[in-house]
């Protein structure tokens, strides 16, 4: 904290397929139990994990053929992987390469039990899988088991209304089921509580620029342990931190 120069921890040699490259990395998690950083490395189809201690200089294959794009971890270390592909959420075993469908995999489309583009995921402690299901401006909700999801903010079209979301990406659940969503193109994050029909705008929605108060194409997002929000703010080249009551 504080610190004005980051520190690489992984790779930095440029874009390319060796095992000490990478290649449009879109995600990336630590696994508290091996020391390591799980990097989903899209552009070379793979997973691939990076050991923190110090000396490393390639990481390893965990899972390849997969365009990945977001990754979440359980308590109970399952993997879960969205395939862009393939339109599905699968769930490994550190160690399994095939996995087992979680939600989708039904092909593109906007049935219930279909996804268009998944892109970032949310892990609850009930094994619960949230999607932001990209290309049909939804968030879907997917419980343990479930062979179609439920529309849990969006799902009204592309649009800018508060029911509405446009092509939606970083998500966080909180206990209470409260959805935190990055709607990329609406240049936002909204809050939808349990069962709202629509949601409410906590920063951003003051159309594209490079303000204090404005984004430029949001991507990612995550709260620490204080309530402090992190955006990444996609085409300004920058992560913000905002305060949330």
């Amino acid at each position: 904290m504080g610190d004005t120069n980051g520190q690489v921890v992984a790779v930095g040699n440029g874009h390319g397929n060796r095992l000490d490259q990478l290649n449009y990395p879109t995600n990336v998690l630590i696994d508290k139990e091996t020391d390591s950083l799980i990097i989903c490395d899209r552009n070379n189809r793979r997973v691939v994990r990076w050991s923190r201690r110090s000396g490393t200089i390639q990481g390893e294959i965990l899972i390849d053929n997969i365009r990945c794009y977001g990754l979440a971890m359980d308590d109970q270390r399952y993997l879960y992987i969205t395939d862009t592909n393939k339109h599905e959420v699968r769930r490994y075993q550190i160690g399994d390469k095939n996995g087992t469908i979680v939600a989708g995999g039904n092909g593109e489309d906007a049935g219930l039990n279909q996804f268009n583009f998944p892109t970032y995921i949310f892990i609850d402690q009930q094994q619960t899988v949230y999607v932001s299901d990209r290309n049909n401006h939804r968030v879907m909700k997917w419980n343990k088991g479930a062979k179609e999801g439920i529309v849990v903010a969006g799902g009204q079209g592309k649009g800018n209304a508060l029911t509405q979301l446009s092509y939606p990406q970083g998500l966080f659940v909180n206990t209470l089921g409260t959805i935190y969503v990055a709607d990329s193109d609406n240049d936002r994050v909204m809050r939808w509580p349990k069962g709202a029909k629509q949601g409410t705008v906590i920063v951003g929605g003051n159309g594209k620029g490079a303000g204090a108060n404005q984004f430029n194409y949001l991507c990612g997002l995550s709260f620490d342990q204080h309530g402090n929000l992190y955006v990444v703010d996609h085409w300004n080249n920058r992560v913000q931190r905002f305060s949330i009551e």
